[in-house]
């Protein structure tokens, strides 16, 4: 009896809370090899990237959460743009705050020079906290535990790859680690640097959102696996024109990895390793694109024919070792 009246208290106190007390756990970081700034956030709360997280490339990453005043994201970017560090932002805001329950705010801000700072105000509900580390800062209020920021502070510092890939992991193991005490429903990723999104003049690589799902960690990492192999695959094309072939080829292994089953990014692997001088490598990529497609001999030719992969056409012995019993 004990533990259903307590249950049922601590459902009505989650539905007395104000409107802007959110409960949240996010990273934001940079990359200083690229350059790339970014935030991963998780929250049992409706379309968290809606509010959380800000970005502009060069100029810095922020994630304002709790008790949130949603105007931290823009206000910080403009002090950012003014020359302000990020500590000396973030004094900012807190200083210029006037609206109501501004102990109960927590906000991280990261700057292109690389500068971290972060604030978890005392009226933030239990637990609350966060950890700092040399190129992010990890933070959140209403989980289980500290062990959610310290897993997820793990993660990132252990895992390798593009920002995007490291802000994933380490929002994944906070959520595998409990996360937000009262359960899951939205997460989002925002990456930015400049030029780097699609098409022309966006700075967004990385801008996905799962708004309301009973799983959003497993439908963020679907989204991810798109929006990263869009990214690659556009990235080939360029890496081509400007005769770099070895980036070209780690590109085109990404989209391999990220779009697995479908069996163009295999063929077009295979063309990329037989111009980076690695054809054992290059008939493995058209097996596999072979077992995927069985009209494999059209695709093939097909590919063969634009102007790029010219040389492979040309090789017949090579040729025929692909197209053998097709």
């Amino acid at each position: 009896m004990k533990t259903l009246v307590k249950g049922l208290f601590f459902s009505l106190m989650w539905m007395l809370l104000p409107s802007t007390a959110y409960a949240t756990f996010s990273i934001v970081a940079i990359d200083p090899a690229t350059g790339e700034m970014g935030i991963a956030v998780a929250s049992r709360y409706f379309a968290v990237g809606a509010v959380v997280p800000w970005a502009e490339a060069d100029v810095g990453a922020v994630a304002t959460q709790a008790n949130v005043n949603v105007g931290y994201g823009l206000r910080a970017l403009e002090l950012l743009k003014q020359g302000l560090a990020a500590q000396q932002v973030l004094d900012r805001l807190l200083a210029e705050d006037t609206f109501p329950g501004k102990d109960g705010r927590q906000i991280a801000i990261v700057d292109a020079k690389g500068n971290v700072a972060v604030f978890t105000g005392q009226a933030a509900l239990d637990w609350k906290g966060h950890k700092k580390g040399a190129t992010y800062s990890v933070q959140g209020n209403i989980l289980v535990g500290q062990h959610v920021v310290e897993a997820a502070a793990r993660a990132f510092e252990n895992t390798r790859g593009e920002l995007a890939e490291r802000l994933y992991a380490a929002l994944k193991a906070g959520d595998d680690a409990g996360g937000d005490r009262r359960g899951r429903q939205s997460a989002s990723i925002l990456v930015v640097s400049k030029r780097g999104g699609r098409n022309l003049n966006n700075d967004r690589t990385v801008f996905i959102n799962v708004d309301d799902h009973p799983e959003p960690m497993s439908e963020l990492r679907r989204l991810l696996n798109l929006q990263l192999m869009i990214n690659h695959s556009g990235k080939i094309a360029q890496f081509l024109r400007d005769n770099k072939i070895q980036e070209a080829l780690a590109s085109a292994e990404k989209v391999t990895i990220y779009a697995p089953n479908n069996p163009d990014a295999h063929l077009n692997y295979g063309f990329i390793a037989y111009l980076a001088g690695e054809p054992e490598k290059a008939l493995g990529a058209f097996r596999r694109a072979k077992q995927l497609n069985p009209d494999f001999k059209s695709a093939w030719e097909a590919m063969a024919a634009r102007p790029a992969y010219k040389k492979i056409a040309e090789d017949q012995q090579f040729v025929e070792k692909v197209l053998k019993g097709q």
